[in-house]
């Protein structure tokens, strides 16, 4: 995942000097060494890593740490406050212009995933904005580049404006800002050509586009995977376009995750969008301060808590909380919440964003196999209605017809039936604890153990 590496350079570093009642400057000085190493490694901008770190050792050492009641914890509040202003400071929103429809040129090298990202930000607009946008497929040079776009608008049903390949790119860019505002669409997405690096051809027809639709957003689509030279790719677009922003694709890989932390700084223009992941929903809004807890490891709950409204069924949530509590949960019960959880995006993505996840015996570097969750899927939904409300009524021989017809062994069923049964007794002593009857400590549960 990106910022796994220099997560943990950064948390090894804090946790040194969080708990110090006293700070001196050489602490500061031997912890900005550490942060500066751990920049450098991670693939930011060697000028922004030296300024972030004038920036820091300035604060660090200043009043508002020196005299603070806990100058390690200051010192923290400190990095993660200059981080969040390197990548912005506050989530920069994407334009709308005064008259529809708003044009979004979107622009960048080939392999970046801007086909990909345009449709993706047309069902960000539709579902979080309720936008109605239409796409047009302007890259005629890169073979089944209208077709891809024309299949992605399929799938998300909706319209797509192309010319074919032999038709100019800046007659298919005004044609389809026409039938916008003919079928009354709030947004035009603009798919341009990109070339394997920046020429002065692909600078000049993109240049020409943007004069003829003068376009409210020009968006910069880069791939994440390649570290400096995105940012040396924004660089060079931004100086001759003027880009509004910038999209970060891949950044769900391996990547050391530089380009994010240098974009804004070196070339001033925001982070708007980051995709985390090949699914078409797999597009979020770019936040700042969020992105900078995740790289410190203290989680991204605000995102963890948009995603949960966004896919768990509230009213269903609270009568499924008065279950546990009351330990009175079903399979039925269990194979819902599995269901509702999995709506939410692939279990690691959200085992990231829990604070401290990465330092969380058996959550480090989890690897959660979803093929895992298949099985156990599988295995509930072989299970009469008697057998998922009264697990206890499950002898041997129907273990044996359980297994045969969910495509796993006995042994698989008996540990999600013992897993399903100690998760049940925990939720009885927690809440016996809560209603002060207990003061025995609960057996600590791996959620994820049913996998393992």
């Amino acid at each position: 995942m990106a910022f796994e590496g220099l997560t943990e350079r950064l948390q090894g570093t804090l946790d040194r000097i969080k708990g110090k009642g006293k700070v001196s400057e050489a602490d500061v000085k031997e912890m900005m060494r550490e942060v500066r190493l751990a920049l450098l490694e991670a693939d930011v901008n060697y000028k922004v890593v030296k300024q972030f770190i004038n920036s820091v050792k300035e604060r660090a050492v200043g009043q508002e740490v020196m005299k603070s009641l806990t100058p390690g914890q200051q010192v923290i509040k400190v990095v993660n406050e200059e981080l969040q202003a390197l990548m912005g400071g506050e989530q920069s929103k994407i334009a709308v212009a005064d008259k529809a429809p708003t044009v979004v040129m979107m622009v960048g090298l080939q392999g970046a995933g801007k086909t990909t990202t345009v449709a993706k930000l047309a069902n960000h607009l539709r579902k979080e904005h309720n936008r109605s946008p239409l796409l047009a497929a302007a890259d005629v040079y890169r073979p089944a580049a209208i077709d891809q776009l024309e299949t992605l608008g399929k799938q998300l049903e909706m319209p797509v404006f192309s010319l074919g390949t032999e038709a100019n790119p800046v007659d298919i860019a005004k044609g389809a800002v026409e039938k916008a505002k003919e079928e009354h669409r709030d947004y035009v997405l603009i798919d341009t050509a990109g070339r394997l690096h920046v020429d002065e051809a692909l600078m000049g027809e993109l240049e020409q586009i943007k004069s003829e639709v003068n376009p409210a957003e020009i968006l910069l689509v880069v791939d994440a995977m390649t570290g400096q030279d995105a940012v040396n790719v924004a660089e060079s677009f931004n100086e001759q376009l003027d880009v509004t922003g910038a999209v970060l694709t891949k950044l769900d890989g391996d990547t050391r995750g530089g380009a994010a932390i240098s974009i804004k700084a070196v070339t001033d223009t925001p982070v708007k969008f980051a995709g985390m992941g090949e699914k078409i929903d797999q597009l979020e809004p770019f936040h700042p301060e969020r992105m900078a807890s995740r790289i410190l490891g203290m989680g991204d709950v605000l995102s963890l808590i948009e995603k949960a409204q966004t896919n768990v069924d509230e009213e269903r949530a609270k009568e499924l909380e008065k279950k546990m509590r009351s330990a009175d949960l079903t399979f039925d019960d269990f194979l819902e919440q599995l269901q509702q959880v999995r709506n939410m995006g692939p279990l690691d993505d959200l085992l990231q964003m829990m604070p401290g996840a990465n330092k969380m015996k058996g959550l480090k570097n989890a690897q959660v196999d979803e093929s895992q969750l298949t099985q156990v899927e599988a295995i509930v939904r072989s299970m009469t209605k008697q057998e998922k409300d009264d697990p206890s009524v499950i002898n041997a021989s129907r273990r044996r017809r359980i297994a045969q017809g969910s495509g796993t062994t006995v042994k698989d069923v008996n540990r999600l039936l013992k897993q399903f049964e100690d998760m049940k007794k925990m939720m009885k002593q927690m809440s016996s604890m809560q209603k002060g009857k207990g003061k025995k400590k609960g057996k600590q549960m791996n959620p994820f153990s049913f996998m393992q």
